[in-house]
């Protein structure tokens, strides 16, 4: 099946050239000119992916995500914008993006950015199908792989974004051992550098907020090394 991509774009030009590259690259393109018709299309419609600018006539990108992951809390976004603020892309992180980019961009690397986001969904699904259960058991935590859900105990259940889950599983492989940070972060993102460590930092307090609601199962920071989920043997 096609990737399924709603484009936000406001610049017609642009838009227009991006939107039929990536239709000749194989990808299924719905393109939206601002943030009320593209949450409008979310609603209608399941995508894949979201590609959207942060500066579009009717509201900033950042908004229109919060937006779209009240509909879809799996929605899976990358940024685009003509300012290289490192602040921007700090919060785009910080909202779950898998990637961000800065206009002007290079198509056949935004084809390449997808197509590596498409392929680690493709092989966290397939390592997911080949646990027996699906499912991991940890004292009072129960995490379902194929469904990205956590529960705690008899009372507590929220999902996990699909990086989240991943890291999570990573951490898991290793766990009561210190995985080190940039360890991490190439096997998560692809690289080490600040703006991804920072990312990293995030969704490490998100799965550590989590996991507060555990008897035994946390995760701890080694200063200025890394982190280990600690969990009974």
């Amino acid at each position: 099946m096609k990737t399924r991509i709603l484009y936000v774009e406001d610049e017609s030009d642009l838009g227009n050239v991006t939107k039929q590259y990536l239709e000749m690259m194989g990808f299924e393109v719905n393109w939206a000119l601002d943030g009320a018709s593209a949450l409008k299309a979310y609603g209608q419609e399941q995508y894949d992916i979201s590609i959207i600018d942060i500066q579009l006539p009717d509201t900033d990108g950042f908004t229109l995500a919060k937006q779209i992951g009240q509909i879809n809390e799996q929605a899976h976004f990358l940024f685009l914008t003509a300012r290289n603020m490192k602040e921007d892309k700090i919060q785009g992180l910080q909202l779950g993006a898998f990637d961000y980019m800065t206009k002007p961009f290079d198509v056949d690397e935004l084809v390449l950015r997808i197509r590596n986001f498409v392929n680690r969904q493709l092989r966290y699904a397939n390592a997911a199908q080949q646990h027996p259960s699906n499912e991991i058991f940890i004292d009072d935590v129960k995490v379902d792989l194929k469904l990205l859900s956590i529960s705690i105990g008899d009372g507590f259940t929220t999902t996990l974004t699909l990086r989240e889950m991943e890291l999570f599983t990573y951490l898991y492989k290793q766990r009561n051992q210190i995985v080190k940070r940039e360890e991490i972060l190439i096997h998560i993102w692809g690289d080490n550098d600040y703006f991804l460590g920072r990312s990293l930092d995030v969704f490490i307090s998100r799965l550590r907020k989590v996991l507060s609601k555990s008897n035994s199962v946390k995760i701890e920071n080694v200063y200025g090394v890394g982190f280990k989920l600690v969990s009974p043997k």
